[in-house]
């Protein structure tokens, strides 16, 4: 057996050899098979930022932001972004999810966000948790939009898995 076809990962974490799953020997897009792999506890962290301006965040910090607080409408977004992943991107699987935590931290300059989304299945939930960050994030620039549009959202990454075949992964 080769290093490819034992799925070596790459220094970026990806598969050796550029092998994408999504993508069979004719080029074509599927979904990934993962009848035959065994449920296993799987757990992903997501993290991105949201930049916002000081007027902003002082609306936001003293409770005077006009539609609410968006800190916990974001924190409900996200979870419910988690909980519908694979309808929003195609080739995901729908997995039962046990447990979506989103958390907004304060910085000088907006909010870092972080999503941990664990489950017991066939495949990973790394999309998952991606993706409630990201709703997260688009909902506060919604509930303050008004007060700031120039805030940017970005940074939005995978820096932790663990479980199934592949084992765990740490960004560095």
């Amino acid at each position: 057996m080769t290093e490819r076809s034992r799925g070596a990962k790459t220094a970026s974490g990806g598969k050796a050899g550029g092998a994408l799953s999504h993508v069979d020997a004719s080029g074509r897009v599927r979904m990934v098979d993962v009848g035959g792999k065994a449920a296993t506890t799987r757990v992903a962290v997501a993290r991105g930022h949201i930049r916002v301006s000081p007027e902003a965040l002082a609306l936001v910090r003293s409770g005077a932001a006009a539609k609410g607080d968006p800190l916990q409408a974001a924190r409900i977004a996200g979870i419910l972004a988690a909980k519908r992943t694979a309808e929003l991107i195609p080739l995901c699987h729908s997995i039962p999810l046990a447990h979506v935590e989103v958390d907004l931290r304060e910085r000088d300059a907006g909010y870092d966000i972080e999503a941990r989304v664990a489950t017991t299945a066939q495949t990973g939930v790394e999309m998952e948790a991606l993706t409630a960050v990201s709703a997260a994030a688009l909902t506060v620039y919604d509930m303050i939009k008004a007060a700031d549009r120039t805030m940017v959202i970005g940074d939005i990454r995978l820096v932790e898995k663990t479980g199934g075949r592949s084992g765990t992964y740490r960004a560095g």
